[in-house]
């Protein structure tokens, strides 16, 4: 080879590890200072206080979080009572049943949509065919909205969880006698449910910071509320009014409100990595 070739590439190679490093080094920098400042001064607002008593009106001292964090907790909640059943069985029809269909093309078409949609748009069409229709807010409509976002990332992570189970399993499944439906439930959904359970959490992840969905349809609630046919509390909306507004003690509350969701995202993205890795070293 060339020595001038080999040197220029040399070069070149040099400049891009640089280039690389230099980015990541800035990543990481902005990213290590969002969190300290964020758990600097949401520390120096997490009291008891904050975990049992309500939000407090404005201009007043004290109060908490206690019927957003139960709010969020609810509407979250029944968000993946439904988007669990949905996605993996959409999953499994994708994977073992209809994979070369157009029924199946067509719907991997629409969760490519559905996962690069920005989630205010998916609270604007709950808001049309929920609120609207109704006539007011509610935590059904909030979880309505917030599983319309997590069903695609369990049914993509699913589906490429069962890609990934070797043919050989299915085959001797099918040559034991067993029908298509007991090979799908106890064999290759058995063997990928660590991945199955990675999605699952990663979807838990993405619909707990949501704010816009919520805005527009749960919105909020000051007082302690367990029905969800009516405006109910949520973290991620009570964040968003209380660090807007001009009172000390809301934005304090606001800081502790996002710690609190930081740190059940990080929990969360944290055992989704467990369950992968679990996966990976089958």
């Amino acid at each position: 080879m060339d020595k001038g070739l080999y040197r220029r590439r040399q070069i070149a190679n040099s400049l891009g590890m640089a280039t690389s490093l230099v980015a990541m080094a800035l990543g990481l920098t902005v990213l290590l200072w969002i969190l300290l400042v964020l758990f600097s001064n949401g520390f120096a607002a997490l009291d008891l206080d904050m975990l049992t008593k309500d939000t407090p009106a404005p201009g007043t001292d004290g109060g908490g979080l206690r019927n957003a964090i139960v709010g969020s907790l609810m509407m979250v909640g029944l968000s993946v009572l439904v988007a669990t059943p949905v996605g993996i069985l959409a999953g499994i029809y994708l994977t073992e049943y209809g994979d070369h269909s157009k029924t199946a093309e067509l719907t991997r078409f629409v969760t490519d949509i559905m996962l690069s949609a920005p989630s205010i748009v998916i609270g604007l069409f709950v808001y049309a065919i929920a609120v609207a229709t109704f006539g007011r807010f509610s935590g059904y409509a909030g979880s309505m909205a917030l599983s319309l976002i997590a069903v695609p990332v369990v049914m993509r992570t699913t589906e490429n969880m069962l890609r990934l189970v070797p043919g050989s399993l299915r085959e001797a499944a099918f040559a034991l006698g067993a029908p298509r439906w007991k090979v799908s439930l106890s064999v290759t959904l058995r063997a990928a449910k660590s991945g199955v359970i990675t999605g699952l959490l990663l979807a838990i992840a993405r619909i707990s910071g949501e704010t816009a969905p919520l805005l527009f349809t749960a919105l909020n609630n000051q007082f302690f509320s367990t029905d969800m046919s009516k405006p109910m509390a949520n973290l991620p909306v009570v964040i968003y009014q209380f660090a807007m507004s001009p009172y000390d003690n809301w934005i304090r509350l606001a800081w502790g409100g996002a710690l609190l969701v930081t740190l059940a995202v990080l929990v969360l993205n944290i055992l989704a990595r467990v369950f992968f890795r679990e996966k990976t070293s089958v």
